[in-house]
């Protein structure tokens, strides 16, 4: 049997890349940080969205653009502005 193509999106595609900036972004400036215990915690916290960012992008490399695809990424944004606002960053 035919493997099914999976459905593309190149405006997905776009978020998706954007979203991984911003977690490059934010891992670089938690690695910027001197004080290894405020590093450590900022960490921790960071690593929900680093989590959500991997099952999103995990998500539309094997199934494609999907009903599941928007609420990852909403799930994702919801994390990243909830770290943002408990951390200065």
């Amino acid at each position: 049997m035919a493997k099914k193509r999976r459905k593309l999106n190149k405006d997905f595609e776009k978020k998706i890349y954007a979203s991984k900036k911003n977690v490059e972004l934010v891992l670089a400036k938690i690695y910027d940080i001197d004080d290894e215990d405020i590093q450590k915690e900022y960490m921790s916290a960071f690593n929900r969205v680093v989590y959500l960012y991997d099952e999103l992008k995990e998500d539309y490399e094997q199934q494609g653009f999907s009903d599941n695809s928007e609420e990852l990424l909403t799930k994702y944004k919801k994390a990243f502005i909830l770290f943002e606002s408990e951390f200065e960053i």
